[in-house]
């Protein structure tokens, strides 16, 4: 089997422009490595498609980057030649009849879309468990969760099926997952890229975002992300170029780091690698101090009251009617929408439908509703004045390591309990970011997170990079671990 797909993307560019490969080389490739996939990262692929697709390239393009190159998507982002199932028997046979606007870039930047990568049901779940479809493994152990609810996306691209993959994050879907699987994972600022296509789970808190190998791929991929959508309101449309501050020094950077992210409550090998970082960016000039967060420890609950909400609305529509599964030998209007929602749902997302009901019933929406709206503003003021000091907030991306696939499946709280770090950044709708930066004991990626203000992704990157060049970590997972 080639190995052109374990090259960086400017290798592979150079390839394609000399000739010497190209794009159904690629292709071909990345269908012989999901042969062999045992991670159960794609609900769907479509080699064919993608081979045609590959064939009608043209001539490279020189100054296009990412011409020619494959990418995943999580399989909640509609497309019109693949069916999208958010990982759910409510869609499993689902084929929309528009385009995400997100597919509609990918397709002008002469990329090529291989498949629909498996989730967390609707992406209601952060260990990518509650999936119709099945579990996702980690590739650095396939006993363990890949995290979610991402967790597809984040295992193709770790295992080096494809180098790139898009993923959505409501409360870190993508940098939880990210963490565990040891690649960049970014959620963009809100409004930041159109969610138009985007099967919404919460309306004010999910943005689409990339997933790579590596933090210049990651920043290239963004590039063509940005375009003005007009048929998202609250999308801002700022293009520019989100690798030009790769490589500039650190030095004289002043970053803050929360004490609610460095509590008893992580692991202390989490710990241990966040201040090996610390000391490693004060020794290259930077200014690292430690600074409370006002509010910030509010975030679950809120998520809890907001995201539930507004999930339970979104939700709604999938009543059977117009499209999706159907129940049948219903006696009337009533009991149709019973069996329908109660068979096309999994357990994790009627539990979360009826939470997010009750606090938009009644006198509930301005006893819980209303008043997490308010300290939501209030969380996202405290990152502000922050932000008036501070160029950058970092911290660890997840409080613990990877687990086993089957832990914690009972415990209806233990999603939000793993996304307590990254929540808050969805709250104030700032970007963030998950970049490696060691191993466990085991051999088990460790990933920091990195606030940054609204729209400063670039000064983010150059943060990130800036560790992953000193770092120098093998990110490409093997030997006995992924047996």
């Amino acid at each position: 089997m080639s190995k052109y797909l374990d090259l960086g993307i400017n290798e592979i560019h150079d390839l394609l422009v000399k000739k010497e490969i190209t794009p159904v080389d690629l292709v071909n490739e990345v269908f012989d490595r999901i042969d062999l996939d045992k991670l159960n990262c794609f609900i769907t692929t479509d080699k064919e498609g993608a081979l045609k697709r590959a064939e009608s390239l043209g001539e490279p393009d020189e100054n296009n980057i990412l011409w020619g190159l494959p990418i995943a998507l999580k399989d909640n982002m509609v497309t019109t030649n693949m069916r999208t199932t958010a990982g759910s028997k409510m869609l499993e046979n689902f084929v929309s009849v528009y385009d995400a606007h997100i597919v509609d870039l990918i397709n002008e930047n002469k990329m090529i879309i291989i498949g629909k990568t498996n989730m967390d049901e609707f992406a209601m779940g952060s260990s990518n468990q509650t999936s119709y479809f099945g579990p996702v493994r980690n590739p650095w152990n396939n006993s363990l969760v890949s995290g979610g609810s991402s967790g597809g996306s984040a295992s193709s691209v770790s295992s080096r099926i494809v180098p790139f993959a898009l993923g959505s994050d409501t409360g870190g879907s993508i940098r939880q997952p990210s963490s565990f699987c040891g690649i960049v994972g970014l959620k963009p600022t809100y409004g930041r890229v159109s969610r138009y296509g985007l099967i919404a789970f919460a309306s004010s808190l999910d943005q689409i975002g990339p997933m790579t190998r590596n933090v210049f791929e990651n920043a290239s991929l963004l590039n063509i992300l940005c375009k003005k959508d007009k048929r998202d309101l609250t999308h801002i449309g700022k293009e520019e170029d989100f690798t030009r501050l790769i490589g500039e020094p650190i030095s004289g950077m002043k970053i803050a780091i929360p004490e609610f992210y460095i509590s008893d409550v992580i692991d202390s090998q989490v710990l241990d690698k966040i201040n090996d970082i610390r000391k490693l960016l004060e020794d290259n000039g930077a200014t690292v101090e430690t600074v409370k967060v006002p509010y910030i420890d509010y975030a679950v609950p809120l998520y809890q009251i907001i995201a539930l909400g507004e999930a339970s609305s979104n939700l709604a529509r999938f009543d059977g009617i117009k499209y999706g599964y159907s129940a049948k030998n219903a006696k009337n209007i009533d009991e149709f929408y019973k069996k329908t929602r109660s068979e096309g749902f999994g357990d994790e997302v009627k539990r979360r439908i009826m939470v997010g009901s009750f606090m938009l019933s009644g006198k509930n929406v301005s006893e819980y509703y209303n008043k997490a709206l308010k300290i939501r503003k209030s969380i996202s003021n405290s990152f502000e004045e922050i932000f008036k000091e501070y160029d950058l907030v970092i911290g660890p991306t997840t409080t613990c390591l990877p687990y086993e696939i089957g832990e914690f499946l009972q415990d209806p709280n233990r999603s939000f309990v793993d996304d307590v770090l990254t929540i808050p950044v969805n709250m104030a709708g700032l970007p963030g970011m998950s970049v490696p930066i060691g191993f466990s004991k085991e051999h088990l990626p460790i990933g920091m997170q990195i606030i940054g203000n609204k729209w400063e992704e670039a000064v983010m990157y150059k943060l990130a990079a800036f560790i992953e060049s000193k770092l120098s970590l093998d990110l490409v997972p093997g030997g006995d671990n992924n047996e």
